[in-house]
């Protein structure tokens, strides 16, 4: 938003503008608008735009003066913060270095809701970029396949996509904000914690493309019924205008009453327009409805190359088709394998858990892993799954003991039920420190390791004990 004025930021963000008195009260053509988007007045400073917004403990605008104070390009604040920083902004800075002509720093945009005025303004952002916009959501995988789709797409276009978990209402908007000039994708990932969200995402990011990884049962205690889950999601395809693309697993009837006529549905997996043909180690031949796609890659699990199927699907919607090798970065915490002292393996797939990316973790903890091996696996609890949270945590007790799971930690009292249908060593602990104490003392030279559970229970606490643990 280098270009854009005050003024200008300020219609975009619907938002009331007060401009430095030094000023003279109107902005210069010419005046540079903010670099970036910040939500801490802690990396408030020349060029930042400061967003105050309400948080739980504390209201942002409440420090909209000291990211005046580091020199912030301006702030954008509610109406009970417009007195209080205009009286404290600082004087004129005078001749000398500094942000150009014009205003700032200094500029203060004033909104009675200044989330929704975030909102606007990254949606503006959008518009004035003129990017395709691929969304991207899901019960499980959204994450890896975003990151995918940077891996096949940056090549090619220039792309961006979103980082770490910044999917919400929140981070959303920012991660557009943050998108320079001349950017020609943007790929969005949606996460999703009740009716509505995506919708209100969506309506931020325009999507061009809607991927919909997949439908389970993460939030199932919020939503009620796997039918609701599949509603929410569906609200991408949704917010498609006519002549976009929807891609959606192949065969999934829980999305096939939000399908529509006026776009075009494409579906990936077995059975569906995109799928594996064949597959020999790294080498990857996908069916293009017809048409062959050979590929590497670097990722032998059966849900990540699932996952690779909807990036291509989504890509070749915007006119891409990747060649040679995907050379792709995945996300910590998504089952990243490393080595540690003896020979062992951990899998830190720690970042969060339901059940179907539960049952995909111990498929790759199993596969390809030697006879003489042995498999760990650390399991925390799986949250918001409702009134069956007790059977979807027996069935993976169960599943971890058909795979040939040598030795079964439980971690949280929901994860303690899965023992009951696991017939090897198990031990149960109440929290990640406990678990984080006792893991590294369980172990034996060669073992895999997959550490798992969801956000809540905080497993990053065992991966940071293994990886600094000596094993005797």
């Amino acid at each position: 938003m280098r270009d854009w004025s005050a003024e200008l930021v300020a219609e975009a963000a619907g938002a009331r503008l007060i401009l430095p008195p030094w000023d003279g009260g109107g902005a210069e053509a010419a005046a540079p608008g903010p670099e970036r988007v910040v939500i801490d007045s802690r990396e408030a400073g020349p060029g930042a735009l400061f967003a105050g917004l309400p948080g739980a403990t504390a209201d942002g605008g409440a420090f909209a003066s000291e990211a005046l104070a580091a020199g912030a390009w301006g702030v954008l604040v509610a109406p009970a913060y417009a007195g209080p920083v205009t009286a404290a902004r600082g004087p004129d800075p005078g001749p000398g270095p500094g942000p150009g002509p014009g205003p700032g720093p200094g500029v203060i945009l004033v909104a009675e809701d200044p989330l929704a005025a975030l909102q606007s303004l990254a949606r503006a952002w959008r518009r004035e970029l003129g990017a395709q916009v691929i969304g991207v959501t899901g019960s499980s995988g959204k994450t890896s396949t975003k990151d995918l789709l940077l891996a096949v797409l940056s090549p090619v276009r220039r792309t961006v996509a979103s980082r770490l978990n910044r999917n919400t209402e929140i981070g959303l908007p920012l991660e557009i904000l943050a998108a320079p000039t001349g950017t020609e994708v943007l790929v969005l990932e949606m996460g999703m914690r009740g009716a509505g969200q995506i919708a209100e995402l969506a309506a931020i990011a325009e999507p061009d493309v809607a991927v919909v990884v997949n439908v389970g049962t993460a939030h199932l205690e919020l939503l009620g019924s796997v039918e609701r889950i599949a509603a929410a999601k569906a609200e991408l395809i949704a917010a498609l205008a006519p002549g976009g693309t929807a891609v959606v697993p192949a065969g999934e009837p829980l999305l096939a009453p939000h399908l529509r006529d006026d776009v075009t549905t494409v579906t990936f997996g077995p059975g569906g327009e995109i799928r594996l043909d064949h597959v020999e180690g790294e080498h990857v031949e996908i069916d293009l409805d017809g048409t062959p796609l050979a590929l590497e890659f670097p990722f032998t699990q059966p849900h990540m190359r699932l996952n690779l199927l909807a990036a291509v699907a989504a890509a070749r919607a915007i006119g891409v088709l990747p060649r040679g090798r995907i050379e792709a970065v995945i996300s910590a915490g998504r089952g990243e394998r490393s080595r540690l002292p003896g020979g062992i393996t951990l899998i830190d797939d720690c970042y969060n858990a339901n059940p179907i990316s539960m049952h995909a973790a111990l498929d790759d903890l199993v596969a390809g892993a030697a006879p003489d091996r042995r498999l760990v696996a650390v399991l925390g609890d799986m949250l918001e799954l409702g009134p069956r949270a007790h059977e979807f945590h027996l069935e993976v007790g169960r599943d971890a003991d058909r795979l040939g799971v040598g030795l079964l930690v439980t971690v949280g009292s929901l994860a303690a039920a899965m023992p009951a249908q696991f017939s090897r060593e198990a031990h149960s602990v109440a929290d990640a420190a406990q678990a984080a104490a006792l893991v590294p003392s369980l172990l034996r030279d060669g073992d895999i390791v997959l550490v798992k559970g969801s956000r809540g229970v905080g497993l990053e606490a065992v991966c940071r004990a293994l990886t600094g643990a000596v094993v005797a």
